[in-house]
């Protein structure tokens, strides 16, 4: 894990020393499947069931760089998987912060739970559901992470985040970056060339 951590570090991709210290706290391979655990520190997608994946390990280090989460903050990841980035985040926002992390296929809801489990963490909230349907109130989030690419972005989630609050998702082949301004309006900026998973919405 140490020389993924250093090679993504060298490679740009690791920045921030909070985020780098999460990785360094967090082993990848408590949150991957036996059969293909063997690859739990290449840079590399690999398969948890259901069709679904944990997401290569360059594009997670990318994504969090982006997001800039801080201790003490509420976020929201959608698409919690098996609770590999959940637990990053976790880590990062610390007790006086919480984490809502939401997955709605059954299995991997359990399999993730179980995962996070394996570091007591008491800062995150895990939900079975739709992470595109309202879990808290408008304005509660101080970050929204989703790990699975949607068409548009979800009003719900706009709703949902703070003014000055900033939002990662993938929008088709691209990850975009949302900065709310206020209650209608987003600093948008998108970095093209990714591939995700669908987003599954009622």
């Amino acid at each position: 894990m140490q020389q993924l951590i250093q090679n993504l570090i060298d490679a740009g991709y690791l920045k921030t020393p909070e985020i780098i210290r999460a990785w360094r706290k967090i082993d990848r391979a408590d949150f991957i499947p036996d059969d293909v655990k063997k690859y739990a520190y290449e840079n590399t997608p690999l398969p948890i069931g259901n069709g679904q994946t944990i997401s290569q390990p360059q594009v997670v280090a990318l994504m969090l760089e982006l997001l800039q989460p801080k201790r003490g903050e509420k976020i929201l990841d959608v698409g919690s998987g098996s609770g590999w980035q959940s637990a990053l985040l976790a880590e990062i926002v610390g007790e006086t912060g919480s984490v809502t992390a939401i997955e709605r296929i059954p299995e991997l809801f359990a399999l993730g739970k179980n995962n996070l489990e394996k570091y007591n963490f008491h800062n995150i909230e895990s939900i079975e559901g739709d992470g595109t349907a309202l879990i808290k109130q408008a304005g509660y989030y101080d970050k929204i992470i989703v790990a699975a690419a949607s068409d548009s972005v979800p009003e719900v989630l706009k709703s949902e985040l703070k003014v000055g609050g900033t939002m990662i998702i993938p929008i088709k082949e691209n990850i975009f970056v949302l900065k709310k301004i206020d209650s209608e309006h987003f600093l948008i900026k998108e970095f093209p060339g990714f591939l995700f998973v669908p987003l599954i919405r009622d």
